[in-house]
């Protein structure tokens, strides 16, 4: 019984919070939704330990689109649906080698994002066109970066994976913008 008083009241509580002046409102309550969406925007070279004399960079323009790109198994789309692109090269022996990506997949935590992008075009034959490739950054005192190519076997890549931010940056800046996972209407 003393269980059910204490839920009643703390119901009566948060019900009486939420109508007190001033305070917050929820983000649908004009119908409109939030504007604000996660995303990693910026440039960087980076240092791979491989070849650590090598020049490779990146560059993210990527911002969530949440349910956005309907499949089969989600026609609404699903909550991690972003858009943007990712621009990279590696200069090796003086050839400079070029590719770009679409992203279809964004997942933020804090200052660290996972994302996933499908080649569309590339300078060279070894990342085909239509491959999934998975990229992780960490924006802090010095950003790091991953790529699903790196250090892991990168194949059969699903959505939103990418290996551990591996690589730290020699020059440039990301940016990460973490914002909550949305839930569907």
């Amino acid at each position: 019984m003393n269980a059910l008083i204490t839920l009643a009241a703390t119901a009566t509580l948060l019900t009486g919070i939420s109508a007190v002046p001033g305070a917050a409102a929820s983000p649908d309550a004009g119908g409109a939704k939030p504007t604000r969406s996660a995303s990693v925007t910026g440039s960087a070279q980076i240092r791979y330990h491989p070849v650590p004399d090598d020049d490779i960079r990146f560059h993210f323009d990527v911002h969530a689109a949440p349910f956005t790109r309907p499949i089969p198994e989600a026609p609404s789309g699903l909550p991690t649906d972003a858009r943007g692109t990712v621009r990279f090269s590696h200069v090796v022996e003086g050839t400079a080698y070029h590719a770009e990506a679409e992203v279809d997949c964004l997942l933020t935590g804090g200052p660290v994002a996972t994302l996933t992008a499908i080649v569309t075009s590339t300078s060279h034959g070894h990342l085909p066109h239509g491959a999934r490739l998975g990229f992780s950054v960490l924006d802090g005192n010095r950003d790091r970066m991953g790529f699903s190519w790196g250090l892991v076997d990168g194949r059969e890549l699903r959505p939103c994976l990418a290996p551990a931010p591996f690589a730290e940056t020699v020059r440039g800046d990301f940016t990460v913008r973490h914002v909550d996972v949305p839930l569907p209407d």
